[in-house]
């Protein structure tokens, strides 16, 4: 069985700005430090899968638009 990840983060497009950093209301975005893209910055990484809620609010902030959110499954209720 594949883990649930609630984010898609085109690490190549990412400036490493921080704005959804500050912005996610439950602190699971951070910059990788142990890697430089293309453009020469420090992405931005989920570090808590688990966590994210899926509320888009980094996806609204991002200016580079380096986001695509997925809605949790539905939990089976049969």
């Amino acid at each position: 069985m594949t883990h649930f990840v609630p984010l898609d983060i085109a690490t190549d497009r990412c400036k490493g700005c921080e704005l959804c950093i500050g912005a996610c209301p439950h602190h699971v975005l951070a910059l990788d430090e142990s890697v430089v893209n293309a453009l020469g910055y420090h992405p931005v990484t989920l570090t808590d899968p688990d966590e994210c809620t899926s509320c888009v609010i980094c996806a609204r902030v991002c200016p580079d638009t380096v986001f695509t959110v997925y809605a949790r499954p539905k939990a089976d209720v049969s």
